[in-house]
């Protein structure tokens, strides 16, 4: 087992486990699991969907009970009829992704719910409610309405509720899940303002995030686990996200642009002086089939709108959208997909899946009408023909196809997007956000796939506020702000940080 090499000397922990293990029937998700975190400190827990993260989370927070023979201490002493209560009692929270708020409730409410709970119904002490809310909020230096629905906040905003929350409950230690998936750079660089904050009044934070290079930022060790197993724990001074990536998956990533190429044939798609009020303005570009063009800037800066306009969701107020050298003009996306354009949404939890329905019923939904037999009725071998290959082909992960999609990881649910769209042999294929969510070798996975879909001409527009994503993947990068393109760069012929730092400026 790797040494951890920064604890000689470092002082106590807050809390120690040794010889972690967690079965689930004939799973073993968790195998002689060690982990440690000192009071203050910013950890990192590290591994791919599927790893064991959560199950090791829900074993600290008193959901799960591990198996005999598990050392669990807390400030050095035994964390014995361990609860959800009493893990919370000893000071542990957890800020899961969705932040489990209540959305018709206040920011007051939300932030000091815990203190209302107990055994004997009691008044409720707005007034103490609203000074414990604003108390905490000073503390953390930010400014939000105690009095505003929690719906009407954003979501970098309402991380720091769920925040806010925790503190409320004096916590001595804050997991956080994903904290900063759904947030724009701007909006990442002040929470992690607030977890340096956190970790200065001696509040120790775990920080569980696919976006490796923030992790690398703000924590100063991290703990790796790969199929339920313990990696190691390393300081992540002098660690590289390659080096952090090849412990987390077992595998090396070639991590290099695109060389630089011209479109071997006409653009399929031409767009010129493109704009929607509101959303984006005087938008030009083109693509060419076997082209993957990028699409990147802040959120907020047009980039999902103007995708919606191309697929047929919304129509644009003036401008052309020329399809094979004619004009296109859709009523509805219908119509996009009748001329051959596909659109993978970055929300595949509301919009790209129907999560309590099968694999099956999920992958053929976009092709219905080809899948008819004798009386005009749905062919069960037809359709079994049609999810046979494209699980072949996207060699998605499954058990059965009748599951419910729900039952698989991030990045095999995302392939069964794509599946389900390229079913309907598109010519222009549109991945908005295509890994939100996804860990670092799923993501490499869904790329290959990408790479090999536009070497046999499929059309890609690539739209990610991830730049090292459209670096490495895209042959062009086109570059928007505030609804307008403001710039086009080749990877091949920039660099990285070159990059970033326009996208960001």
């Amino acid at each position: 087992m790797p040494l951890d090499k920064t604890a000689e000397g470092a002082g106590p922990y807050l809390l120690r486990l040794e010889h972690v293990s967690k079965r689930f029937g004939g799973v073993q998700a968790l195998d002689d699991i060690s982990f440690n975190v000192r009071p203050g400190e910013v950890l990192c827990l590290a591994g791919e969907n599927g790893c064991g993260k959560s199950t090791l989370i829900k074993t600290v927070s008193g959901v799960h009970r591990p198996e005999p023979g598990a050392v669990m201490e807390w400030d050095g002493a035994p964390m014995t009829g361990l609860d959800p209560a009493r893990a919370r009692a000893l000071g542990i929270q957890v800020i899961w992704q969705d932040l489990a708020l209540f959305p018709e409730m206040s920011v007051a409410e939300n932030i000091a719910f815990e203190r209302n709970l107990g055994a004997r119904p009691r008044l409720v002490d707005r007034a103490a409610m609203r000074r414990a809310a604003a108390d905490i909020l000073g503390r953390l230096e930010v400014d939000i309405d105690l009095d505003a629905p929690v719906r009407s906040l954003s979501i970098a905003n309402r991380q720091l509720v769920a925040i806010a929350r925790a503190l409320v409950a004096e916590a001595r230690l804050v997991f956080m899940d994903e904290p900063t998936a759904s947030l724009s750079r701007r909006e990442t660089e002040a929470l992690l303002k607030i977890v340096r904050r956190l970790s200065a009044q001696n509040i120790a934070v775990v920080f569980v995030s696919h976006r490796l290079a923030e992790v690398l930022d703000i924590t100063s060790r991290v703990t790796v686990l790969r199929d339920g197993r313990y990696v190691g724990t390393y300081p992540t001074e002098g660690m590289t996200q390659a080096r952090l990536t090849e412990l987390m998956t077992g595998s090396t990533f070639d991590y290099a642009p695109r060389p630089a190429r011209a479109p071997e044939a006409a653009p399929i798609l031409s767009v010129k002086g493109l704009s929607r009020e509101g959303d984006y303005e005087d938008i030009s570009f083109d693509i060419a089939p076997g082209e993957i063009v990028g699409l990147t800037g802040r959120l907020g800066s047009g980039r999902t709108e103007l995708a919606l306009s191309l697929f047929g969701m919304s129509r644009p107020d003036a401008g052309e959208i020329s399809w094979q050298g004619r004009p296109l003009r859709m009523r509805s996306n219908r119509d996009a997909i009748r001329a051959g354009i596909a659109y993978v949404s970055e929300d595949r939890l509301s919009l790209g899946l129907v999560q309590p329905q099968s694999i099956a019923d999920n992958t053929a939904v976009t092709v219905l009408d080809r899948l008819l037999g004798a009386g005009r009725l749905l062919s069960p071998r037809r359709k079994a023909r049609l999810v046979d290959r494209w699980v072949s082909r996207l060699r998605v992960k499954i058990g059965a196809a009748d599951d419910p999609v729900s039952t698989l990881s991030g990045g095999n649910q995302q392939r069964i997007v794509l599946a389900k769209w390229l079913a309907t042999e598109p010519k222009l294929l549109i991945l908005d956000s295509p890994t939100v969510g996804v860990d670092v070798g799923a993501r490499a996975g869904i790329f290959e796939i990408v790479t090999e879909l536009a070497r046999q001409g499929l059309a890609i527009l690539l739209i990610s506020d991830e730049v090292p994503e459209v670096y490495f993947n895209a042959d062009r990068v086109l570059h928007m702000r505030d609804g307008r393109l403001v710039g086009q760069h080749v990877p091949a012929e920039t660099t990285l940080g070159a990059l970033e730092e326009a996208v960001h400026a």
